[in-house]
């Protein structure tokens, strides 16, 4: 997720440092890189393999729904992207796409929030654009943030200690409880349903990409583990959805290897990955987490050089057959720096999802970039490049996250 560095240092609000979303990176029309092996029509129907497994193993009929409503292709696309925007005030193509059932959800940075009082009042408009008639869903629109806590917050309020000083404190996790409670509340307040937190990244040295801004809980993989499972089982219990991220782990990267300006490539070794990196991600996915947000680090060890959301080895591979998880997946920044040599938003969104990956993050703060992906996902579907199971699959997955969030 973007986390612009001239905000950190100059953008102040109730005393709290908030972070911004940042302008999209090119989308030039550019020749992407080959695909991993097993990524073209064998890999995608080990998706729909992979996405049936995790629907069954989702016991609850309310959140696994045996029908999709009746959709359109362009509603069924719609249903996988989740939008940005400039300014105060939702802009009427935004509106636009919602009523029509074309809309996942919205993600709110700090440029979007004057006070609570405002950010409850856009929430309410955009969940009522969800309920038109003309949308065959109309189960709550996924509106997030990151909330992380320390210097990451998009709104004023809790958490107001970082991950690292939850870590280092006298009583890590009562402090990672109260984190994610405080968070849960300030959200749920103000109508907000998904926080992209907790991190889960280990971090290596002091200062680098994920310590810099005291993003990590400590470098023992058991304290990240346990403190992420407190984080994640105080906040959903408020109604607040919690977000593991980066997966597989972004706590080896330097502070110049930063996804969101350019690609990065972590050579880790396998066994350093899976049990650092990984091991927070069984520990939150036994504590019930709802979401995992995927790296764009590339990882070569786990058989790709294909950043980790746009590998099937990595979100099906590891993520769902190794570790199990059945939960809904969702990129990070479609426009970050790290997918430049992958073509245009709609064809980053297309390999996304080829590879497994449910949401998609448009937060370019530009409607255009939501529609470029809705564009690449619908063209995608009808024309058979996308598993229609498989895509169908997802989103049965995403409509049962917004149905738990109802109420």
């Amino acid at each position: 997720m973007r986390r612009s560095r001239p905000a950190i240092r100059s953008c102040a609000v109730a005393a709290v440092v908030l972070l911004t979303g940042c302008a999209a990176a090119g989308s030039a029309q550019s020749s992407a890189p080959r695909a991993d092996a097993g990524q073209s029509a064998t890999g995608t129907a080990t998706a729909g393999q992979v996405s049936a497994r995790r629907l069954a193993a989702a016991s609850d009929p309310a959140r696994s729904p045996a029908a999709l409503p009746a959709l359109s292709d362009r509603q069924l696309a719609g249903q996988r992207v989740i939008y940005s925007y400039s300014g105060l005030t939702p802009p009427a193509r935004l509106l636009r796409r919602i009523r029509h059932g074309q809309a996942a959800g919205v993600i709110f940075f700090s440029q979007n929030v004057a006070s609570r009082a405002q950010v409850r009042q856009v929430a309410a408009e955009l969940q009522r654009a969800d309920r038109s008639r003309l949308n065959p869903v109309r189960e709550p629109l996924l509106l997030m943030t990151d909330q992380e806590g320390g210097l990451v917050r998009r709104l004023p309020g809790p958490p107001g200690l970082s991950e690292k000083q939850i870590g280092e404190s006298a009583h890590p996790a009562a402090a990672a409880d109260k984190a994610g409670s405080g968070a849960g509340r300030n959200l749920h307040g103000v109508g907000l349903n998904v926080n992209l937190a907790p991190v889960l990244d280990v971090y290596r040295q002091a200062g680098n990409f994920i310590d810099e801004f005291g993003r990590s809980y400590s470098r023992n993989p058991e304290v990240v583990s346990a403190l992420g499972a407190d984080f994640i089982k105080a906040q959903q219990a408020k109604g607040v959805a919690a977000t593991g991220k980066h997966f597989p782990g972004l706590g080896a990267a330097t502070t110049a290897q930063d996804t969101d300006v350019r690609p990065v490539t972590l050579n880790l070794s396998r066994h350093a990955i899976q049990t650092i990196d990984e091991r927070p991600y069984a520990a939150a996915i036994a504590a019930g987490v709802k979401l995992v947000m995927m790296s764009w680090a590339a990882y070569p060890a786990l058989g790709s050089h294909r950043p980790a959301g746009l590998s099937s080895k990595v979100v099906q591979g590891q993520l769902r057959q190794r570790l199990g998880f059945a939960g809904v997946t969702i990129t990070d920044a479609l426009e970050a720096g790290a997918l430049r040599h992958y073509g245009s938003i709609g064809r980053r969104g297309v390999l996304a999802a080829t590879a497994g990956m449910d949401l998609l993050l448009c937060s370019g703060l530009h409607v255009s970039e939501g529609v470029e992906a809705l564009d690449g996902l619908d063209d995608a579907y009808r024309d058979g490049t996308l598993n229609k199971s498989a895509f169908q699959a997802a989103v049965r997955g995403i409509i049962a996250l917004r149905t738990s969030l109802a109420g």
